[in-house]
């Protein structure tokens, strides 16, 4: 029996992308037993892109939880039975000041598409506070020489062509509507990753994705510093979530986290969720802006 850390779980591999929730075994875990809101997002309106499952659940259930109104994106045709499940448990969660929670069908990677899901968001809700890129898609190569120039542009596409179209119509929807831009005080919290800072061979392009991913953190942080708003990232290690399950093999599967970090294991959603709580909320992090939190399992990087 797989033990709901993430220590054990059995040899599997799913078959096509993206990774589904619901299919694995064990089910990550998206909620925190027994955790106590602060109502620290009430008023608050909160995009989580690839919020369906994985990390992107875990936040979008955390974000609910302490107050936020929550519209998340997921992949048109490929994600529904995630999408629908994250739905419920945040309607579950729904806090009585908040709005009614909306999923997005799309695909972030083409310009259009994000600009789309932008003016749903502010349509319905009037405004967008808290903004975290988290969509992401991952491939195995052995080498260089395997990763073609489709596959390399599918997987920018996802991880950081995206990053850049939602921010941009996030701070530039005036052209449509009255407001003009995230207000003073909103939060960007960009989804990075370990593989960025330790380079993982297998993980080629994705790394390269997320290596720009940080540089792109720093960049934005520094050009919103007049405005007002600041731009951090969460860098996870080896996490149990569909983007493993779908890219990595059933052996490496079953031993993700036991020996590339020090607490040997993979770590839950739901354990990473805190460290984008923390950055969305000016209460605890109105001194933060340019810099990553790293809940990794013991690893240490610079940066």
């Amino acid at each position: 029996m797989a033990s709901s850390t993430g220590i054990g779980q059995p040899p599997q591999k799913q078959d096509s992308q993206p990774g589904k929730q619901y299919l694995m075994d064990p089910i990550p875990k998206s909620i925190a037993d027994d955790y106590k809101s602060s109502n620290k997002l009430v008023g608050k309106i909160a995009l989580v892109t690839g919020g369906d499952s994985g990390i992107g659940r875990a936040v979008s259930h955390l974000f609910a939880v302490e107050g936020a109104t929550i519209a998340f994106t997921y992949v048109k045709g490929e994600e529904e039975k995630d999408a629908e499940d994250t739905l419920n448990i945040l309607k579950e969660a729904k806090h009585p000041e908040a709005k009614d929670p909306i999923a997005i069908p799309t695909d972030l990677g083409y310009d259009e598409n994000c600009k789309k899901v932008v003016e749903e968001v502010v349509s319905k809700y009037g405004q967008i506070d808290i903004l975290v890129n988290n969509a992401a898609e991952q491939h195995k190569a052995s080498s260089v020489e395997e990763i073609d120039e489709d596959r390399i542009i599918r997987v920018f596409r996802t991880d950081i062509f995206s990053y850049f179209f939602v921010t941009r119509y996030v701070q530039n929807f005036g052209f449509w509507h009255s407001l003009k831009h995230m207000k003073k005080g909103s939060s960007i919290i960009n989804t990075l990753s370990l593989t960025a800072y330790i380079g993982n061979p297998k993980l080629l392009d994705y790394t390269a994705a997320k290596g720009a991913t940080i540089a792109f953190t720093r960049g934005l942080a520094n050009q919103l510093l007049e405005k007002g708003i600041r731009v951090n990232g969460v860098s996870p290690g080896p996490v149990w979530t569909p983007v493993n399950a779908a890219a990595l093999s059933e052996e490496e599967n079953a031993e993700l986290g036991k020996s590339e970090v020090p607490m040997k294991r993979a770590g839950q959603p739901y354990e990473l969720a805190p460290s984008y709580l923390f950055l969305a909320s000016n209460l605890d992090s109105s001194y933060y802006t340019g810099q990553v939190l790293h809940p990794n399992g013991g690893t240490s990087v610079n940066g």
